[in-house]
């Protein structure tokens, strides 16, 4: 090597490192503030969440935000979508959380990480994987040793993931959440000691900190909750808190004295579930609320900025006193500023305005919303029903639950066969969560836990059968009720009071891909004709179509005139649909299509009409509601 070359190369070895060092970065909480690089900063945040969107999507989501006047995102960890099954773990495509991170980072925004473990978000299960259930011993949410075995795991195998990517190695993320709302969750359980829950919130501070996470840390609560959800060492923040003078006062006094003072869910909008009406949180009241914190040095982070689509069964359920069970909506527009398609909206526009007096930084224009298409009527040529036929069963004395069929999601037919006939009232108590009821082939009704309507009237001829088709329709993602959140038929059935035992039989439809027409029994797949079609109504069917497209887009879905089930598009499930609303369309986008042939597939459960086509609209449906009885 001569004395140029050698010169060279050790030129490089000290420029290289001056370089990256240039592009670190610096973020604290010190003196009361937020410190970045040095400068006191407000975090203007807005939550967005990553498997809500299209992966292809992302940056544009992104740069919606910059053109709102945020300067960060913040985003949910959902622990389900990540470990499927114990120990097989997936972050590609729509889960590549690192990516989204990376990307939120060269669009200029800081990230704001709520790894939970829970994060409720009206997400199944509130992020928890459903095979915890499975696990002998263990106790969801508290000081549990086998609990916070698989916690220390999930948390372990995220920092490889993203530790990299935090501020204090170079990366994007300023703050990680430690938990998520756990004042509320101590607030509701009053059975389990305080000191008990405040070890299990400070255990999971210590295994974020013990797998690598170093960024400043904080807690979400609302303000009169700060006593059971506050952590040593963590920043409390006040979920919803629109009263600065409170703010301050509670955070003060769980933070030594002294800020900063934030609202970790700002809520621009809210959560809307099936059968009820959709809230509506008004443009102008978010915006004065938005100068109101402005003006006060508060940071927050708006709940959602976008909120994006609960494809597949991702969709959470609530409940209250009235109600077993409150499925949230496929669709998780939350009336947010950017919408679920991701277009400019009224609201955008006011915060816009309002945030640009505040700045010192100039706002980007937004882009350009993603083309939007409207598909001609799309003709389904093929029908089937539910081959049962060549499926697996599993024979048992008593029903068992989709946990202890090994099955997460999707639905699950439960038959019994009699000898003798029987009549009366049926009684499926454990019902979770909604069901259709056969008797000797023929529809007897349905059940729904929504309405706690678990009974009807049964008759059930000689040497015939009962089937009861079992759909979930969400774990409940929030309350004490997330420890009870086992599916399909969970205690015994009953007729005239009498438990039904012996010789269940139970068929598995976990729909977690589209169903292959091309494998199923040939005397179950037909040409969709009328005469057909009405020949299969009342039994859930199976509707299928290909389409062509010359130009791709975002479209959206109408199925009002459809009753209850789910659609898959070029095999992705893009969500539940039902007619009673409020959400009338189902979102598809563009980035799912192809220029060329595409495949529908409509699994219908309740299928009380013969369907020849489907259309699509430009403009979503999100608030129409329609007439209730506590038979649907």
């Amino acid at each position: 090597m001569t004395k140029k070359i050698c010169a060279i190369f050790l030129m490089l070895l000290f420029i290289v490192p001056l370089s990256v060092q240039a592009q670190q970065h610096s973020f604290e909480i010190k003196n009361g503030d937020f410190v970045s690089d040095g400068k006191p900063v407000r975090v203007l945040s807005g939550e967005m969440h990553y498997p809500r969107i299209p992966h292809q999507y992302w940056r544009h989501r992104m740069q919606m935000l910059k053109a709102m006047g945020l300067n960060a995102v913040a985003t949910y960890v959902f622990w389900n979508i990540h470990e499927p099954e114990p120990g097989e773990w997936d972050f590609e495509g729509d889960k590549n959380l690192a990516e989204y991170i990376r990307i939120a980072g060269e669009e200029g925004l800081m990230v704001i990480l709520r790894p939970g473990p829970y994060v409720c978000a009206e997400w199944e299960f509130g992020g928890y994987p459903w095979w915890l259930q499975n696990v002998e011993g263990l106790e969801l949410r508290r000081d549990n040793e086998q609990f916070l075995k698989y916690t220390q795991l999930y948390i372990d195998r995220l920092y490889q993931e993203v530790g990299d990517l935090q501020i204090t190695k170079g990366g994007p993320i300023i703050m990680v959440q430690a938990e998520n709302e756990f004042g509320s969750y101590v607030s509701q359980r009053k059975d389990i000691p305080l000191e008990e829950h405040r070890r299990y919130n400070a255990k999971i501070v210590q295994q974020l900190k013990d797998a690598g996470f170093d960024a400043p840390m904080f807690t979400s609560d609302g303000s009169w909750l700060f006593e059971g959800g506050s952590v040593p060492g963590a920043l409390p923040t006040a979920n919803g808190e629109s009263n600065i003078d409170n703010l301050k006062k509670v955070v003060d006094e769980y933070n030594g004295g002294e800020g900063p003072y934030m609202v970790a869910e700002f809520y621009s909008g809210w959560l809307a579930h099936w059968l009820e009406p959709h809230p509506q949180v008004s443009a102008t009241s978010t915006a004065r609320q938005t100068e109101k914190y402005l003006q006060n040095n508060v940071s927050f982070n708006y709940y959602m900025a976008h909120g994006g689509t609960n494809f597949g069964f991702t969709s959470g359920a609530n409940n209250d006193k009235t109600h077993g069970i409150q499925p949230d909506l496929t669709s998780y527009d939350y009336d947010a500023p950017v919408s679920e398609a991701g277009w400019v909206t009224p609201k955008f526009d006011s915060i816009r305005n309002v945030i640009q007096q505040y700045v010192d930084y100039p706002l980007p224009d937004a882009p350009e919303a993603m083309p939007v298409i409207e598909i001609a009527a799309i003709e389904l040529d093929k029908i089937a029903i539910l081959d049962t036929e060549n499926l697996p069963k599993v024979q048992s004395d008593k029903p068992l639950t989709f946990e202890q069929l090994n099955q997460g999601y999707g639905y699950v037919l439960y038959r019994k066969h009699f000898n003798q006939p029987i009549s009366g009232t049926l009684e499926v108590k454990g019902l979770r969560d909604y069901a259709l009821v056969y008797a000797d082939g023929e529809k007897a009704g349905e059940l729904n836990r929504y309405f706690n309507n678990y009974t009807m009237d049964i008759d059930i001829p000689f040497n015939s059968t009962l089937e009861i088709f079992v759909e979930n329709m969400g774990r409940i993602n929030y309350g004490t009720e997330i420890v009870r959140n086992t599916k399909g038929i969970i205690s015994p059935v009953t007729i005239n009071d009498m438990v039904i035992e012996g010789g269940w039989e139970m068929i598995q439809f976990p729909m977690d891909k589209a169903p292959d027409f091309e494998e199923m029994n040939k005397n179950c797949v037909y040409d969709n004709t009328e005469t057909v079609a009405l020949s299969l109504i009342g039994r859930p069917a199976l509707y299928k179509a290909s389409f062509n497209l010359s130009e791709t887009g975002d479209t959206f879905l109408d199925m009002e005139d459809w009753g209850k089930g789910i659609v898959f598009i070029n095999g992705k499930n893009i969500g539940r649909y039902w007619s009673l609303g409020p959400q009338q369309t189902l979102y598809i986008p563009g980035c799912w299509l192809n220029e060329g042939e595409n495949e529908i597939i409509i699994f219908e459960q309740q299928h009380d009409k013969p369907h020849s086509s489907v259309n699509t609209t430009k403009i979503p449906v999100l608030t129409t509601l329609k007439k209730l009885s506590t038979t649907e």
